[in-house]
């Protein structure tokens, strides 16, 4: 991790000194070319605080822009020839915001100076950030060629095709980055084939224990033909860890054209798991998040205001509920909320709301139906445990329950748990396991159709689900 945080922070500074320096030379541009030839004799050449504003300011704006767009995320899987393009893609967007926004009021003797003046701004910009860009992305390609960093490799299987995956990763002309950990066995045994080529770190119930014990990154599914039920099982077991899976391929996914690979000399594979949403999607909906619980929070400030009095008031208990659930790769948090039951509520065990419950206080009756309780949600938000929307977050005791009879509910905890949720929009509370498992069909479908778009028609009707006071 530490690596890449380097990495990261280079790209980082680069970019920003780049486009500091892409800035002023274009700033010397206008004024020496454009506004010299308008004012002509008279113009004198002045470097002011607008040029040292300039360059401060303007390469906040750039990196901004690359954060969003995902430049930062991932340093050690980059494509140079997927940058070069990606970069004259965001430049041309860039350039166009600060054309419009800074440029278009520049005093002209000719409308071809403003075509003149974007050009330059862009392949300034473009040419010294890619270019510096270039150099690293080089540096840290050769040094995964050469072996030094990659990502923990753990395979998983235990016959032929294992062994042949293993030779193949260790036979390439340049490490395509697998740094192979050891092997789960398939089977349950120790394969000294195998173990003669990869350490041995356990069977299948091992699986998450071993991820997670070794820091693993990349998961390499190298089962034989008879062993392919096992897959779903293996996805099943690590799709709400922060892993990518990949299998090996078989002849059909060769010639249906399946098969995913960053490098020529690298290992074809097939990747199983994939990015839920692209990334300046995701880094769109992660700004809305923040932005709108701050803004929540301090609008609704006088109605948890009264909240809190009437809750203190009605049985002089807690005014705030905490509960242990489970977040993002399955990591718990603890959930905030409005105390809407009585202080004894689950003296006997975990029992979930049900209609007409008597464990609802009266306050609390009114605030389930408005979904008040739910605003201290918010702060959940702001510490990065939940979003606005994703799917509601459970309790370990109802998670254990659920995946017995649906072992693929662990592919919800690929994302952020919400505040609110599709399933919850259209079936309420789920009062029991049989309305969990109803509500998890929304929420599998919510995934594949994930987007910003979504989401705002999931808040909006929320907030018609608010007012009309349909809550539990």
């Amino acid at each position: 991790m530490k690596i890449r945080k380097k990495i990261s922070l280079s790209y980082f500074i680069c970019d920003f000194a780049g486009s500091s320096v892409a800035w002023g030379l274009f700033y010397i541009f206008r004024k020496y070319f454009i506004e010299h030839r308008y004012y002509g004799d008279s113009f004198t050449m002045e470097i002011g605080n607008k040029f040292y504003w300039g360059i401060l300011l303007i390469p906040f704006f750039w990196t901004s822009l690359y954060a969003i767009s995902g430049f930062y995320a991932d340093p050690l899987r980059r494509s140079r020839i997927h940058e070069f393009g990606k970069s004259m893609l965001i430049t041309l967007i860039g350039a166009i915001v600060l054309f419009f926004a800074l440029i278009l009021n520049d005093v002209i003797n000719d409308y071809k100076n403003y075509y003149i003046s974007f050009l330059v701004l862009y392949c300034l910009q473009f040419s010294i950030t890619w270019i510096m860009r270039f150099i690293i992305t080089s540096g840290v390609t050769d040094r995964i060629h050469r072996g030094i960093i990659g990502f923990n490799t753990l395979i998983v299987g235990s016959n032929g095709k294992a062994i042949e995956i293993c030779n193949s990763i260790k036979s390439e002309k340049k490490s395509s980055g697998f740094l192979l950990t050891g092997y789960v066995s398939a089977t349950g045994s120790n394969n000294p084939m195998v173990s003669n080529i990869l350490p041995y770190l356990g069977k299948m119930e091992d699986l998450e224990k071993v991820v997670n014990d070794y820091n693993i990154e990349e998961v390499i599914i190298a089962v034989e033909g008879v062993e392919y039920d096992m897959v779903n099982d293996i996805v099943n077991r690590l799709c709400h860890r922060n892993v990518i899976i990949k299998a090996v391929p078989s002849m059909y996914d060769i010639v249906s054209g399946k098969i995913e690979t960053a490098s020529i000399y690298a290992t074809p594979l097939i990747r199983v798991s994939r990015r839920i949403m692209p990334y300046w999607e995701y880094s769109i909906k992660q700004i809305s998040d923040y932005f709108i619980s701050l803004l929540a929070l301090f609008l609704l400030s006088p109605i948890m205001l009264i909240l809190v009095i009437a809750i203190w008031l009605e049985d002089r208990g807690p005014v705030l509920f905490r509960q242990e659930r489970t977040g993002r790769y399955g990591r718990p948090f603890n959930i905030y909320k409005f105390r809407s039951m009585s202080i004894d509520a689950e003296s006997d065990g975990p029992m979930l709301a049900s209609e007409g419950d008597n464990r609802v206080t009266g306050v609390g009756r009114f605030m389930r139906k408005h979904r008040l309780d739910e605003i201290p949600n918010f702060y959940n938000v702001l510490k990065g445990d939940m979003s606005l929307v994703g799917p509601r977050p459970e309790r370990k005791f109802y998670i254990d329950q659920i995946i017995e009879r649906a072992p693929y509910y662990n592919r919800v905890l690929t994302i952020k748990p919400g505040i609110t949720c599709w399933g919850q929009v259209k079936l309420g509370y789920a009062t029991d396991i049989d309305q969990m498992l109803l509500r998890l069909e929304y929420d599998l479908a919510y995934l594949e159709n994930i987007s910003v778009y979504l989401d705002v028609k999931i808040l909006f009707y929320t907030l018609g689900t608010i007012i009309r006071g349909k809550g539990l």
